[in-house]
Parts: structure tokens; sequence; C-alpha cells
């Protein structure tokens, strides 16, 4: 069997063991970090699918151990990958289950044809190769039809009518070109460069290696959007609703067409649901197609759904298409060579699409999801528009919640104020989820084919009483509103992890418990930024106290207003890179006098930076002491600005300057450390101290600390700005809200006082 780590192969695997005597050979595609026989373990038998028999059983791993075989290998891959002793095992397989397949209706095109067009034909080949006459049951998809109105019968596509004939080897060799080709556009100059230019606007200062990590990951996307959007264009192109029907159907043909003296069944179930009675009601496994539509709308995120109130939505519980796939598995070949079973409701016991919008909308005005803030979420009545009506909206929603992004992002705002961004963000994420549910389930709310199952119905006759107790594949028996109420519903809010109960909630809030993990004993180590992270100020401030407190009033003025007149450019620069920001702006204490500027630097503690601190930040440096975790300042600024604050911290790392002849020479002999600086400077300290950055905590308050923040287990954001604000909640980091202490004057301007002499 293949596919057995899906969602379908999962339940066909605990039924053959739980219900039959059959022996197993399972051909797992090993993973990264894991071998096939890791991924079946914990993929395959710890689900909560054979928690069943897990209780019937004296001991499911022994039971596995001796029934089951786990051999490494990829459908993807021509000959499956398999080594000597897993073509052993091919070999002597009475019947071959292929259920492997790229199920996502917005896979790529090319990764759609590797495993779904050509993956059975790879089977069929796999076996001849080693001598297999096995029976071979290919799992399709009942929409091989394709966007067709009326009956779809069962039966192979060659002999069905209106069937889209399509040579498949040119289609698999446009796909592959396809992906190089496109692959070759995205290093195009002027599209590295968009790449690029996102990055940085999305994270900032982040240092060049971050920026270009994120770029590369842009480019490769860039590359699988358009693989996508090929493959929809294609599948619509053809008549087909997307990527999956349409590579499902050439990959029968292709079967057919090169293997069809192989004893082949076409077993094509209609939308794979969760179960109805086995194992267990209401098992899923996963998100499938219903679900993400379903909770969207509970949570009032979606507040139309295109699709035809007479239509039938012809879904089918995960139980009664295992129960099928047993049976003829059970029943062999046909003697007049490969067939098809249909494994759908439409056709004898439909499902209208107006029944299950008004059977979702009930139990949702009974059982209904709550906000953040406790109260019960109101669901909408759809009122069934055309899906280009509802994709207009919803692109339209997009495009202008994109737009208060770019706006909100350029705006100097940090803190509470900067979560605005952060909704904003969100419920644009919210619109773009809705409209790309449109664009790929769309076409299934409206379709209009009804898929005959008569040769299903005739094998159902066929069993003894027994049989059909114990594998009931027959639809007739479905009760839709209970199935829909009683068992699907209350499955899928609880596979959701959603809000289903009103009030406060009880416990600690998120907040109390980020503050409890940071401020846990078993921490090592904690970081600090200092600018806007420990004192509202930065080092313009700092320079234009210390550099104004002996002028006279006249220069006072004129440095005002050339300071304001550069701060565009000055922020320009630091949003570019912040480590050049520094050199450029050090630059200006050129042949200052030292001793002078460092008995200013006291004076500068006094009047400037302790008005601006934050009186929780220096209170959680003092917690973490007390907790016996080491603390480490690491900051830009320079060292006779922090001279003050050493004894608050364990260490400090800083910036300095060179000194010549008692004045300063402008250049740095100590770099700002800065971006990935920052977690080099973090790695070789818990190094040195014997200290590991997985149990260490890092505060700051710009993206372009990132790397310092992602460097360690517990990050936290502190009076976070809009981009790392977005980021934090994306990422589900601590966030922290500092104020500075109430009371006392504040100068408006960060102008040192006149020196009074005697």
């Amino acid at each position: 069997m293949t596919g057995a780590t899906g969602f379908l192969g999962t339940a066909v695997v605990e039924r053959l063991l739980r219900s039959t005597d059959a022996e197993i050979v399972l051909l797992v595609r090993p993973g990264r970090r894991a071998t096939s026989a890791d991924r079946a373990r914990r993929e395959i038998f710890r689900n909560d699918c054979f928690s069943r028999l897990r209780s019937e059983v004296t001991d499911l791993d022994d039971l596995v151990a001796r029934r089951v075989r786990v051999v490494a290998g990829d459908v993807a891959v021509d000959g499956l990958g398999l080594d000597d002793a897993a073509r052993e095992l091919l070999a002597g397989c009475a019947t071959v289950i292929h259920s492997a397949a790229s199920v996502s209706f917005d896979s790529p095109l090319d990764a759609a044809v590797e495993v779904n067009l050509l993956g059975p034909t790879r089977v069929a080949a796999a076996m001849a190769d080693v001598g297999c006459r096995g029976h071979l049951i290919a799992v399709s998809t009942a929409y091989v039809a394709g966007s067709r109105r009326g009956r779809a019968p069962e039966a192979l596509l060659p002999d069905t009518p209106f069937s889209t004939e399509v040579e498949w080897r040119a289609e698999v060799d446009a796909a592959r070109r396809a992906r190089a080709d496109i692959d070759a556009e995205s290093r195009r100059p002027q599209h590295l460069t968009r790449f690029m230019k996102e990055a940085r606007s999305e994270l900032g200062a982040a240092g060049t290696p971050l920026l270009a990590t994120r770029a590369e990951r842009r480019r490769e996307q860039w590359v699988v959007d358009r693989m996508v959007e090929l493959g929809r264009a294609r599948a619509g192109a053809l008549g087909w609703p997307d990527a999956y029907a349409y590579t499902k159907a050439l990959g029968e043909r292709a079967l057919l067409e090169t293997h069809g003296d192989v004893p082949i069944t076409f077993v094509r179930p209609s939308i794979i649901e969760s179960s109805l009675a086995e194992p267990v009601p209401g098992w899923i496994r996963g998100f499938r197609m219903a679900e993400p539509v379903i909770i969207s709308y509970a949570r009032g995120l979606l507040k139309e759904f295109p699709g035809l109130p007479e239509g039938v939505v012809d879904v089918i519980p995960v139980d009664h298409v295992v129960a099928a796939i047993v049976a003829v598995a059970a029943a062999g070949p046909s003697a007049d060579g490969p067939s098809v079973y249909q494994v759908a409701t439409g056709s004898r016991n439909p499902l209208r699409y107006r029944i299950l919008v008004d059977l979702v909308q009930l139990y949702f005005k009974e059982h209904p999801l709550y906000d953040g803030d406790g109260q019960p979420i109101v669901v909408p009545r759809w009122s069934f528009p055309g899906r280009g009506k509802v994709q207009g909206q919803l692109e339209r929603t997009v495009r202008a919640l994109k737009a208060a992004e770019r706006l909100v992002a350029t705006l100097p705002v940090r803190g509470k104020k900067a979560e605005t961004s952060t909704g904003i963000e969100s419920r644009r994420e919210d619109a773009e989820r809705a409209l790309s549910y449109v664009r790929l389930y769309g076409a299934y709310s409206e379709t209009e084919a009804i898929f005959d199952d008569a040769r299903l119905r005739t094998l159902w006759d066929t069993l003894p009483a027994e049989d059909r107790d114990a594998f009931n594949f027959d639809t007739r028996t479905i009760d839709w509103a209970h199935y829909v109420h009683n068992v699907h519903l209350p499955s899928v809010v609880h596979h959701a992890r959603v809000r289903t109960t009103g009030g406060g909630r009880a416990g600690p809030d998120r907040s109390e418990r980020g503050r409890r993990a940071v401020l846990s004993p078993e921490r090592h180590l904690a970081v600090f930024d200092l600018e806007n992270t420990l004192i509202a100020s930065n080092v313009v401030d700092s320079y234009a106290w210390l550099a104004t407190r002996r002028m006279p009033d006249d220069e006072r003025v004129r440095f005002v207003f050339r300071t304001l007149r550069e701060a565009p450019s000055l922020l320009a620069l630091d949003r570019r890179d912040r480590g050049d920001f520094l050199r450029h702006f050090y630059r200006r204490y050129e042949d200052a006098p030292v001793e002078q500027l460092r008995s200013d630097a006291w004076q500068l503690f006094a009047h400037l930076l302790l008005t601006k601190s934050f009186p929780a930040g220096v209170r959680r440096v003092r917690e973490h002491r007390a907790l016996g975790h080491r603390t480490l300042l690491i900051t830009g600024a320079l060292d006779f600005v922090v001279d003050p604050l050493r004894p608050l911290f364990d260490d400090v790392v800083c910036a300095s300057l060179g000194e010549r002849n008692g004045r300063l020479t402008g250049e740095l002999v100590e770099g700002p450390p800065t971006g990935e600086a920052r977690a080099l400077v973090m790695a070789d300290y818990t190094a040195t101290h014997g200290l590991s950055l997985e149990h260490s905590v890092a505060y700051a308050d710009s993206a372009s600390d990132l790397p310092m923040l992602e460097a360690v287990g517990f990050p936290v954001a502190v009076n976070p700005e809009s981009k790392l604000s977005v980021i934090a909640r994306k990422r589900g980091w601590h966030v922290e809200h500092w104020t500075r202490a109430p009371g006392g004057p504040r100068p408006l301007l960060p102008i040192g006082p006149r020196l009074v002499r005697a």
C-alpha cells in the first residue's frame, strides 16, 4: 500500500488490521530527519484512528510488528526507490492499493504531475519489474469527470462521453519545462531586486543574512505560486476544476495506456469527509475541503460563499470509502479487464447545498463560537451569490487592506499603537484565506455532475449479511441531518481548537503565561537591547543632548533646525542598515574632548535617560538577576553613554570610538553590535559561560533585532514597532508594553540644559 500516512490511507490500514487477517507492506517516503519506519510509527500507528484497536488488543505494537512491514520508497521516483528487500516484498503482494497522492487542490503543477499523473504508472511498472501480478487498486477521484453536467458514468475515461482527451506525455514535458523556465525567470535581476526590496520592507534593517534568506524564500515562493497558477489555468482550460482532478484524470489514462494488461481497478471517491461510524464517529485527520470553509463561516470571517442552492455537495464519509476499497480488494479484479467503482452519494442519497448550509447555520446558532472578548459570534445567512461576485468583492477587500498596511508601516508608531498594523494584517490574511477558499472550492459547490455508482451497488448486493454489517458502504444508510449536526460538525469544531465557551478565560491569560515562561528559574541568560527597549531614547537624542550642552543659544537654534532637516535622510539610512547609520552618525563626534564627554554623560543619564527610562524594564533586569540568570546588555550606543548603566548588568557589549590626544577620532574601534552580529555575540557569550541560548531570553523592540530575538528560545518584543509587532503575532512571541514613569518635567527636545558656570 502507498499513501498510508494520509487521511484515507491511515483509515485503510486500521481497518485491515482490525477487521481482516491481511499482512500489509507499507511504502513510506523517508523524511528529512526520519526513517520510513519512524514516520509510520509516528504518523500512522500513533494516530487516534488506532485508539479503538489499541483498546481491543493486548499489544498493538506487537500486532503491527507481526503483520506490517514498512519499506522506504517514493512514488515520485522511477522504480519507487525500492531496495532489493522491498522489491522482494512487492513481488509477493496479492493486492496493491495505490492511494498516495498530492491531494491539495492548489499543488504546483509539476508536483501534481509527478505524483498524481505518473505515480500510478510507476507503481504498475515496479510491479511488472519484480514479476508481481497482484490486483492493482488505484484510488482516484470522481472529479476526473471534469466540470460537466448530468450523469458521470462509472466507466473508464476513454469510454466516457464528453471526456477530454489529452496527450499526457506532452503535459508531463510541458510541466517540467515550465518549472525550469519559471525558475530561470525568477533569477532575472529585476525579480531579484524586487524580492530583496520586499524582504527589506518586511524585516527592515534585520541584517544581510536574514534579508538574503527572506529574499530567497520569496523567490522560491514566487516560483511555486506561478506553478500553482499555471496548474489552475491549465486544468480550467481543459475542463477540470483544478490541477488535482486534472492530473488524476491523466494518471488514469497514462496507467491504462502503459499497463492496461495489469489487473487494475479504479476506485473513485467523491469528497471524503469524517467517518460516520468506523473506527469511531467523526474521526478525521487534518482539515479536508469543507472544514476551513465551515470554521471561517463560524468565526464570522466568511460572509458569503458561492454555490447552487439546489446543487449536490457530493461528500462521502471516509469509512464508507475504506469499506468499499476492502470489498473491491476481496472481490478481486474484473475478468473483463480494468474496471471502475465510484464511491459517491449524489446519485442515491444527495445532499443539497442549501440543506448543508441550513444545517451548518443551525448548528452554529445552537453552538456558537466565541470571540476574544468571550462574546458569541453571530453567523451570517448566505444568499448563494455567484462565484465571480464573491471573488471580486474579496479581491477588492484584499487590495484595500494591503494599501492600508503599506501606509501604516511607514508611520513611526510602536507599542500598542503598532497593533493597528497587526490588526490590519490579520484582517488581510483572513480576507486572503477566504479568497483562496472561493478559488479552490467554489467550483465544487457549483458542480452539476451526478456520479453514477451502479457497479458499486451491484458489489454491495453480492455481499453476505455479515460482511454488510462489518463493511458498510451503502450510501442510503447516511442520515445527512444526523451526520452533519451530530457527527461531522462537532468533530470539526473539536479539531479546529476554537473557542466554544463564553465569559472570561479560566487561569492565567496568554500575557501572564508568557511572563511566567521568561521568568522561569530554568532560564539561563537574559539579553536586553537598550534604545526603545529599556529607555525611550536613541543615539540621536544622546548626541543632541551632549552636543548642545555647551552651545550658546543662537547655535542651539541652528543645530535644532539642521537636525530636523537631516531627520528624513537619517531615518532612511537607519532603516536600510543600522550599522551603516551608526558609523555615519558617530563621525560627528570627531575631535570631541573625551573627559568632558564622560563627565557630561553622567548628567545626560540623570537629565534625559532616566526620565525616559521604562521602570518596568529596569525591574525586569533586576528580576532576572534575582533568579540567578546572567544579564547582558547589547547596544549600539557608545560606551561613555552606557557607563552609568553598567552596574545593572553582569556584562555590557557596546560601541566605542577611538581616541587621540584626549579627543575622539570619530572612528569606531569596537563596531556597533547590530543585526546578525548580536546573535554571534550571544552565541560566543553562552559558549564562554556554559549557558544555553535555547533556555535564554532576549528583549528588543525592532525588526532590525530579529537575529537577536531568533537566537533564543524565549524572545520578547518590547513596545514593538509595526514590523516586529506583525512578526511577533505570527510567531506567537511574548509581547510586553512598558511605559515611562509618570510625572516630572520632560524636555520637549533632547537638548542639554545650559551649563551654569560658577
